[in-house]
């Protein structure tokens, strides 16, 4: 699969292409917002990793370029900018999803998996796990029809969850998920504290399961 990441900062991109890679990920780096335009009329892409804020140019308008050519390849932006009016104008303009800055390797490549498996032409915000239902557009999640009312950090974890139903998440993964702070995703408890209130809101104890010396995984 090929990617294309449009990111200014060299070294961010440098090490974002060298994640992608080391899962499995062909990558194209754009420097800016003209040798953007260059690859994307030379190549197709599976998925765009765009950043808003290029040093030649706005990765918004660029976004709305693409898809006012009717390119239909998914475009994940990647921003520094963490207000609610900012996430609507960029999914307004065409984006399929949208990361604030600084984020987990973990839940970008989670999301990209979600992205590149979806099909353009029948998108959905839903993810389904049993009776237990999880909209990533509202942020409401339902068991068996009835709401769930999850706090924010107990919807962040479990998205990740069932973004990654068939593989073990660590301790450390997901508390890099819900705390920036490196003090904060070494010696804090809080994911286990989520989790065993995700457990009795959810009502369903053995949905999320302990694995011994690890962490957790969905018992599917």
């Amino acid at each position: 699969m090929n990617i294309l990441i449009v990111e200014d900062d060299i070294l961010t991109a440098n090490q974002l292409s060298k994640l992608l890679i080391s899962d499995k990920y062909n990558c194209d780096i754009a420097y800016g917002y003209k040798e953007a335009q260059g690859k994307l009329d030379a190549n197709s892409y599976s998925l765009i990793l765009l950043d808003w804020n290029l040093g030649d140019g706005d990765g918004l308008e660029l976004l709305q370029e693409i898809r006012d050519m009717e390119i239909t390849t998914p475009i994940f932006m990647l921003s520094a900018n963490s207000e609610i009016d900012d996430r609507v104008a960029v999914l307004d303009s065409g984006a399929d999803d949208y990361l604030c800055k600084p984020y987990s390797s973990v839940e970008l490549l989670a999301r990209m998996r979600a992205l590149l498996r979806r099909d353009t032409s029948q998108k959905t915000t839903t993810i389904t796990i049993g009776d237990v239902v999880l909209d990533t557009a509202s942020r409401e999640v339902f068991v068996a029809g009835e709401n769930a009312n999850l706090t924010t950090a107990e919807f962040d974890l479990l998205e990740l969850f069932m973004q990654n139903s068939n593989q073990v998440l660590t301790r450390y993964q997901l508390s890099e998920h819900i705390n920036k702070d490196n003090y904060s995703i070494k010696h804090s408890n809080l994911v286990d504290v989520h989790i065993k209130n995700l457990r009795k809101k959810l009502q369903k104890k053995d949905f999320l399961l302990s694995v011994r010396g690890i962490g957790y995984k969905i018992n599917k």
